[in-house]
Parts: C-alpha cells; structure tokens; sequence
C-alpha cells in the first residue's frame, strides 16, 4: 500500500502544479469582475481534462501493478530477470520522444509549421524505434531462458513493459492523426490543443516508464523501505 500512497502523492502534486499552471485554481469571478462564478471561461479545453483524468486512471492502474509486484517479489520464489542493457537505449529514445513533442508544442505556439511537423515525425518515429527495442528486449530475455510462464518475476517483467507499450502504441494513433493534420495543412490554431495533448501524453508515459525502470531494476528497495518507516 505504501506504493500506491506515495505514487498518488506524486501524481496529486504534479496535478496541482498542472492546474497551476493552466490556470484553473484561480476565481475569473474575482479577477474580471463576473457576477457569478461559473460564467467566465478559463481558457482550458475540455479536452486537456479529460485527458488529465484518463491519466489519473490510468496512473493509478500502474500503482496498482507496482504494489502488486513490490508485494510478490517478498515471496522466496521471486527470481528477478537481469535487466537487458537494450533498456537502457530504449530509455533514452523515450526521452528524445518526449522532448520532440515539447519541441512541436514550442513550434505551434509560435505559428512554425515546419518545425512542428518535423518534431511531430521526429517524435512518432522514435517512439516506434523505443516500441521495437522493447520486443527486442523480449526476444533477448526469452533467448536467455527467462520466459514468460517460467518465474513469477518474468511475468511481471512481461506485464509491465506490455502494459506500457499498449499506452504507448494508443498514443501512436492521436499521434499520426494530428502528424496528418499537420502535413494537411490544418490552421496551427486548431492544432495546437491536439498537438499539446500529444505532449502530454507522452510525458506522463515518459514519467511512468521511468519508475517501471527504476522499480524492475531493483533501485527502488530502498526507497520503498524508507517510505514505509515514514509512513508507519
């Protein structure tokens, strides 16, 4: 349970920061002089909340997958599988992934729409090649004779990288749409909530990948145990 606490708590203060930043924590009632609150519009589409709770969901389901793991692994047949060092590339194209999509949301806002199409591809064909190094890293693992079925830990393992690499091929999706939009010569206006959607997607996927990799690589013990004398 400690996993989950300290994950909601993580997730609820880059909540705050979010609704900070766009604005909704503030009164237009007060600040324009509206006699009703309610009335003024905030300036954030419904879209960016919606998406902001599917993410919380969504956040909370891999909590739950994290628990889960953290309480098996205590178990005396938890044989963890070594960590593919292909991981570690595969990390690294996520980011740059990840930073292509900031770069795109950067370019819409200032109206360059080259530069946003070449960050949009740039971001769509890395996260393909962090997709395609993850089975790699299966192949490798199942090579070695850490299957699926043969430990505990070899399915979490499987789980949690399948998991995660379903969200992100669904972000692939709103992804190419928005790419198309692009090279079709949608206004920039229209694009730039899609295309910040995108972003956002990607770096909260991003964040998630990087506590699987952290917790799948046994970095995470100690940290774990520090959480729970605090929160005992």
């Amino acid at each position: 349970m400690s996993v989950i606490l300290v994950f909601l708590l993580v997730i609820a203060g880059v909540s705050f920061w979010w609704l900070a930043q766009q604005r909704l924590m503030s009164k237009p009632w007060l600040e324009h002089g509206a006699p009703l609150p309610g009335l003024e519009d905030t300036g954030v589409p419904t879209t960016k909340l919606g998406l902001a709770v599917f993410l919380a969901v969504v956040g909370a389901l891999f909590a739950l997958f994290a628990s889960a793991y953290v309480m098996r692994m205590a178990l005396s047949d938890w044989q963890a599988p070594p960590i593919p060092r292909l991981l570690w590339l595969n990390t690294g194209i996520l980011c740059l992934s990840s930073v292509a999509l900031q770069c795109a949301v950067s370019a819409a806002r200032r109206s360059q729409a080259e530069t946003m199409k070449l960050a949009l591809v740039t971001g769509g064909l890395t996260a393909l090649v962090f997709l395609g190094g993850q089975l790699l890293a299966w192949r490798e693992l199942s090579a070695r004779g850490f299957l699926l079925d043969s430990n505990p830990a070899n399915s979490f393992f499987y789980l949690l990288t399948g998991m995660h690499g379903l969200h992100i091929a669904g972000g692939l999706l709103a992804l190419g749409a928005t790419t198309a939009r692009a090279f079709a010569g949608e206004g920039q206006e229209r694009l730039r909530n899609s295309v910040e959607l995108c972003a956002m997607y990607w770096h909260f996927l991003l964040f998630i990948w990087l506590g699987l990799f952290v917790l799948m690589a046994g970095w995470a013990n100690d940290f774990i145990d520090i959480c729970r004398q605090l929160l005992s």
